[in-house]
């Protein structure tokens, strides 16, 4: 039996003993597997039992259910997905174990049995029975090992009994802090723990293909491409022999075979009238690759696409020689009740929703995301920046590098045939005050210019981007400086002045991270009317810890109201800004999806990161649209939205002109309040804001109707209409919450909490902090991390949503907030 001592010295010599293999080595079978259904080759692990805290090793996972109280999970599974943003607690750092059996079966003809990883965090251990198989150090990047071996020797040096025929799998993770582990934990967002990506058993041949990489060269002159095909294969036993063929068939994407040959393993051939990928049309080649050698048959399959890039000197970028203006945004993987385990279908739904809202670009951030994530972006036409996960530490000892730079390595090698890759990220924010064990100028500089050249070594076809980092900007080929106009520092309307000034500085720029936090369902009549005097003409980066909410000088991010209104306006002046500079490459908004963070408890949602176009479940905030009427065309796909679709109330003196916002893509759109046209409007996207769709006009006091018709240039329209109350009555000091059900399904209820004054009326500026709790059977939905799924929550407009789940008997739902009595519901 391991003793701890044992186990943490063994678990820390793991990387000398451990030599995890490429993640292409399983993918033919993985996607023959999921195309036939066969599960004779691949087994997808799904059983398995689960175990959140700390244990002595594999022998205590199996035999101290006396000590531990598992429970049943389904993988992929993240054991922070409740707890990640806590309004009250600090989410788990630390020990996550799995177990789950799994057969005692050796392939014939010397075939080999692996085990896939397709990611965990934020170390992995791994047992067969007692024996150690190794170590993988970092949460991102895939990993594989040959169990074979294992398989064999498991049933005489295992101390751990199974059933007949099967063997014990033990599965450590940890996410406690490491210093010796990038990314670190001073970064923005959460390291989480947990076997929360996919777990494969792979049998393979005695000879396989260890991974296939595929190099094009594309001349759009005339339509014709390089492709250089290099193979490398896995032959643990030495069963190959001189005598081999490869057998080649090239497929474009209408899988008309294109190309076919015989030859070795590694050679280039020529393709013509060549198919150009692009994110209007993205279309994708198929190499199928069968490598045959002494009876042994090792078949490959892999997608490519074939695009040319241009970085202009101080000018745009040019996709397959023409300028196409980046329009991002960015991603982490994470998502409510899910953090980082979020389901492929939920995966595929966020992607689709950010190509409708027009985006042809994405940085995933900050470290490598799922091979799913990267076919989507080839499927759908988004240009991906991926990036390494140095984020926010300095510069270690050399374990530290070692292993970032093995988990770069890592990134590159797994997604090189991906052609949605633009550029490599060799790191974030590496200027970052209370760096550890220092900031070193010298060091970071010294890093830098070795993961760049690591990145050119690794891929000389694509460039090396890096955010945040100005006193190395000349090292990476696309630079990003921090610019938050409007937000961190000085006033949205510097933007254009900004960029101007970091174009003369580097050769290509590139603007990464920009935008506001936006409280969902918040919104103003006027949201500059709180906002005090904002320095100006003194750059408009974040600097220090200008994220804070408190202390530094006065700056919107700290003194806004956080609404969407204001969001959107400046998500308006960025779009009306960049789409007039044709010098522009392009830029990617801070970030698609609302995310958990350590960093933010005191958030309107606590831990959570409020700059998204979307809340943490998927639900569109107002300013998706805003991008969507810049970024999409409106005889394809014509679109209108009337700002205010999730505010019930607004307010104002009576006969007091209010402003209507629409934004559409369209050139024209007419609105109607009441039944009454109030006039067509044209739309320019420089008369800001809402490119001139905007009215003016007094509402009447209660019920109020709003009707939208745009229409396009072919003729074609689109209609939207919400409905409102109008508010004339003031209010004066918060004296009373009340609570009312305002929805029911067969298994839920959604309550309201709204607040008034001492004559009843609505507190309709109100943000302070109100708390939900409930009594009964039921459960509450909360953290969830959006604006109606956490128990903590700051008002939006006064008023305040959650949902529980009901059950037999009564439950009572209540709510406070300091100094005001508290309210209570009690529902059957």
């Amino acid at each position: 039996m391991l003793t701890r001592r044992h186990f943490l010295k063994s678990a820390a010599a793991t990387a000398a003993l451990a030599h995890p293999l490429s993640a292409s080595i399983v993918r033919p079978f993985l996607q023959a597997a999921a195309k036939s259904g066969d599960t004779t080759s691949v087994k997808q692990l799904d059983n398995w039992n689960h175990y959140r805290d700390s244990l002595a090793g594999p022998w205590e996972a199996w035999h101290g259910d006396e000590i531990a109280t598992w429970e049943k999970v389904t993988l992929p599974h993240c054991f922070n997905h409740y707890d990640a943003c806590d309004p009250d607690t600090p989410y788990y750092r630390g020990q996550g174990w799995y177990r789950t059996s799994i057969p005692n079966t050796l392939p014939p003809n010397n075939g080999r049995v692996l085990l896939h990883f397709e990611g965990a965090g934020q170390t992995t251990t791994v047992w067969i029975n007692s024996q150690l198989i190794g170590t993988h150090v970092g949460g991102y990047d895939e990993f594989v090992f040959d169990i074979t071996d294992a398989l064999k020797s498991a049933p005489i040096k295992g101390a751990i009994k199974q059933p007949d025929n099967t063997l014990a799998l033990t599965v450590l993770t940890d996410n406690s802090r490491d210093l010796e582990r990038s990314p670190s934990d001073l970064s923005d967002f959460s390291l989480y723990g947990g076997v929360y990506r996919k777990v494969h058993l792979v049998t393979v041949p005695a000879v396989s293909i260890k991974s296939v990489r595929v190099t094009p060269t594309v001349s759009i002159e005339d339509s014709k491409a390089r492709i250089k095909i290099e193979t490398e294969l896995y032959d643990p036993l030495k069963k190959c022999c001189d005598q081999s063929a490869t057998f080649i068939h090239v497929k474009n994407s209408s899988g008309k075979e294109v190309f076919s040959t015989i030859g070795p393993a590694n050679f280039e051939f020529t393709l013509e009238h060549i198919e150009l990928w692009s994110p209007s049309s993205p279309k994708l080649y198929t190499i199928e690759i069968d490598f045959e050698a002494n009876h042994h048959d090792a078949p490959h399959t892999e997608r490519f696409g074939l695009k040319h890039t241009e970085w202009v000197p101080h000018g745009p970028f040019k996709l397959n020689g023409e300028r196409l203006l980046l329009n991002g945004t960015q991603r982490h993987m994470d998502h409510a009740s899910f953090a980082a385990a979020q389901p492929e279908d939920l995966i595929r739904e966020e992607f689709t929703l950010m190509k409708a809202m027009g985006v042809n670009f994405v940085r995933l951030a900050h470290y490598q995301q799922t091979k799913f994530v990267l076919d989507l972006c080839d499927e759908l036409g988004i240009l991906v920046w991926e990036e390494s996960t140095w984020c926010r530490e300095g510069i270690g000892d050399a374990q530290w590098q070692a292993q970032t730079k093995t988990a770069f390595t890592n990134l590159i090698n797994q997604h090189y045939n991906h052609p949605s890759i633009l550029i490599w990220g060799l790191g974030n924010e590496d200027d970052w005050p209370n760096e550890y064990p220092a900031l070193n100028k010298e060091e970071i500089r010294k890093f830098m210019q070795e993961m760049h050249d690591l990145a050119h070594s690794l891929d000389p076809t694509r460039v090396t981007g890096f955010r945040r980092c100005d006193f190395a900007s000349d090292i990476p080929d696309v630079y990003s400086p921090s610019i938050w106009a409007g937000w961190y520092s000085g006033l949205y309307t510097e933007y254009q002045k900004s960029l101007e000034t970091w174009r003369a500085k580097v050769p290509h720029l590139i603007h990464i991270e920009w935008g506001a936090d936006s409280h969902a369902r918040r919104h103003a009549e006027d949201p500059y009317a709180h906002i005090p005097h904002i320095a100006t003409g003194q750059g408009t980066a974040e600097t220090g810890l200008a994220y804070r909410d408190a202390g530094g000088p006065p700056r919107i991010s700290r003194d806004g109201d956080w609404s969407e209104t204001y969001a959107c306006d400046l998500f308006d002046w960025h779009l009306k800004t960049q789409e007039t500079l044709d010098w522009f490459t392009g830029s990617a908004q801070w970030i698609f999806k609302d995310f958990t963070t350590p960093l933010r408890a005191e958030n309107p949602v606590p831990r959570i990161n409020q700059k998204g176009v979307l809340e943490r479940d998927l639900t569109q905030k107002e300013s998706y649209f805003v991008f969507q009427s810049y970024w999409t065309d409106a005889n394809s796909a014509p679109m209108v939205r009337i700002y205010g679709h999730t505010w019930p109330v607004r307010w104002g003196k009576s006969n007091e002109p209010r402003t209507v916002r629409v934004y559409s893509n369209c050139p024209s759109a007419e609105l109607f309040l009441n039944g009454k046209s109030l006039g067509i409007k044209k739309r320019n996207s420089q008369d800001f804001p809402c490119a001139g769709l905007r009215w003016e006009t007094p509402f009447v006091s209660g019920k109020n109707h709003l009707k939208v018709v745009a229409t396009s240039s072919t003729g074609k329209t689109v209609t939207e209409e919400i409905d409102f109350t109008y508010q004339t009555a003031p209010w004066s000091k918060p004296m009373q919450l009340k609570l009312a059900q305002t929805s029911l399904t067969a298994t839920t209820n959604t309550v309201e909490t709204t607040l008034h004054d001492a004559s009843g009326n609505l507190c309709l500026d109100s943000r302070i902090p109100v708390r939900f709790s409930l009594a009964g059977p039921g459960i509450l939905h909360d953290n969830l991390g959006t604006s109606s799924g956490s128990r903590l929550v700051q008002l939006y407009n006064g008023r305040a949503q959650i949902t529980y789940t009901h059950a037999n008997g009564p439950n009572t739902i209540a709510v406070t907030a300091e100094g005001i009595t508290t309210a209570s519901l009690t529902l059957t």
